[in-house]
């Protein structure tokens, strides 16, 4: 069996390896062909020489043909996965930094507030590019499959705009499902889930164990857990006040949120600062920042350590191999997927990307009707939707207006700022990111004029927010190197720069 498959921005540190491992997995696509792209032509080679190593010590002939040109790489390519970070970590510095200034805190910033709102600006102009390269030079029946961020908006441009079929994936839900069993005190095999809401803000409306409802028993399971009950604080108030748990970790989730994040000395009540997905200030920024310099350093270790091997018990839970194995084989697989709702979910808007169950075999990708969402969970998601909408349209159109109201309506960055802060902010935003927002040329023109004329509202310049770490240095990291290879390997999506390749 033979067929294409192309990884953009391949020159992720983990995430790349783990998917061709997943792929690798499966007997039959031994003889597939694979192509790298990447516009950081370093990153791309080691990420390269990495996996052509795991390659060849399984025992494989493919060799991957890796290459800073993204249409020899997308060229008959039947199945593209992305894992970009448009902007890498200059343009994530300021997604977190900026905002942070004008008191909204966040842990993450890469979904929604105001650094997913700015990283989207980016990605969809980028994923726009991208698509155009697939219709003009890929497979005609080519699927995209995106694991890039802001999954939501760049999934729906790629539907709406892009014209490319694309599904978002995500391990959000597998991820809670592993947590709901542990507090039940069951495996994950032992419980069903249905899952449904969008990316990062899915509801676990059904939870069975052996046909019995457990969805009642998850709060006080929850709250009598001794590791959750301090480190998923904002997920368990969901739950007590919504009736569900949702999908996403304590941190992200608390920036999604207007009530979790808005007050500086109330933020350490919801968090935890044992790892950093629990809601440390800039703790995304901070873990990719280390784990790109370590890998970077490290890397020569990194040939030498064992290599990835390729086999059923080491496969991960990510729906990407099991998606193109379900299309290619016709086995049966069922998860959860990022595409546009068409009716899948009742009571959220018919163009929005919803996250819900699916079905994959040689006959398609095909959604079950889900029917409504609990009214309170389908609140939470139609203000997040209203967000993304604005942010799609004005990413593809370059509306500068249309950017300004989502960040108006993004539900942190209402909480905490007013409309002339906002304003103030989205021109610094835009003035700082400008190398990755050729669509916003006219409008950052007008930003510097606004800014250089003073009379500006006072920031706070110098805050490193709530509960904010120190980024590691090389020697700090080379006291636990096993601990510094987990975190590069753990650094989630590629890294994307300057725009001068797009």
């Amino acid at each position: 069996m033979s067929f294409k498959v192309t990884f953009i921005g391949a020159g992720s540190i983990g995430f790349t390896r783990g998917l061709l491992r997943d792929l690798l997995a499966v007997p039959e696509f031994r003889d597939i062909e694979l192509a790298f792209t990447d516009i950081n032509a370093h990153n791309l080679d080691m990420v390269t020489q990495l996996c052509q190593r795991d390659i060849i010590e399984n025992g494989l002939h493919i060799q991957i043909k890796s290459t800073t040109d993204r249409r020899e790489a997308l060229k008959d390519a039947k199945y593209v996965l992305t894992v970009v970070r448009i902007g890498g970590l200059e343009a994530f510095q300021h997604d977190v930094d900026i905002p942070l200034k004008y008191g909204v805190d966040q842990c993450v910033g890469d979904t929604l507030c105001a650094g997913g709102i700015m990283y989207g600006q980016r990605g969809i102009a980028a994923m726009l590019d991208i698509c155009k390269d697939i219709r003009e030079v890929a497979s005609p029946d080519v699927l995209l499959l995106n694991y890039a961020n802001p999954m939501a908006m760049l999934t729906w441009a790629c539907n709406k705009y892009g014209g490319v079929r694309t599904i978002g994936l995500c391990h959000g839900v597998q991820g809670g499902h592993h947590q709901i069993a542990t507090a039940l005190g069951l495996t994950k095999k032992e419980v069903d889930i249905i899952c449904a809401g969008i990316n990062h803000q899915t509801w676990y409306v059904s939870v069975k164990h052996d046909g019995v409802d457990k969805t009642g028993e998850l709060l006080e399971a929850f709250e009598n857990h001794p590791e959750f009950q301090k480190t998923e604080k904002v997920r368990i108030d969901m739950l007590r006040r919504f009736g569900y748990y949702s999908t996403e970790s304590n941190g992200h989730l608390s920036e999604y949120l207007p009530w979790y994040r808005k007050r500086a000395d109330e933020i350490q009540d919801w968090i935890d600062m044992g790892v950093w997905i629990n809601g440390e200030t800039g703790g995304y920024l901070r873990v990719c920042t280390e784990g790109r310099n370590w890998f970077e350093t490290d890397f020569p270790n990194w040939m030498k350590g064992d290599p990835y091997v390729y086999s059923p018990e080491k496969r991960s839970e990510e729906h990407g191999s099991y998606i193109i194995e379900g299309l290619e084989t016709g086995r049966l697989y069922r998860g959860h997927f990022n595409v546009v709702n068409n009716g899948v979910i009742a009571n959220l808007p018919g163009d929005a990307i919803i996250e819900a169950p699916g079905y994959v075999d040689a006959n398609g990708i095909n959604m079950p009707v889900v029917g409504e969402l609990p009214l309170g969970c389908a609140a939470v998601c139609n203000v997040s939707i209203s967000v993304q909408r604005l942010a799609v349209e004005a990413a593809v159109h370059g509306d500068d207006k249309l950017l300004r109201q989502a960040m108006m309506m993004d539900p942190l960055v209402g909480a905490v700022c007013n409309p002339k802060e906002i304003w103030q902010m989205v021109d610094e935003m835009l003035v700082a990111q400008e190398k990755w927002l050729p669509q916003y040329s006219a409008s950052i023109e007008q930003a510097k004029e606004r800014l250089a004329a003073g009379n500006l509202i006072p920031t706070r310049q110098d805050y490193k927010g709530a509960a904010r770490l120190k980024t590691k240095s090389i020697e700090e990291m080379l006291e636990d190197r096993e601990a510094a290879t987990r975190n590069a390997g753990e650094a989630d999506k590629a890294e994307e720069r300057p725009a001068a390749a797009h």
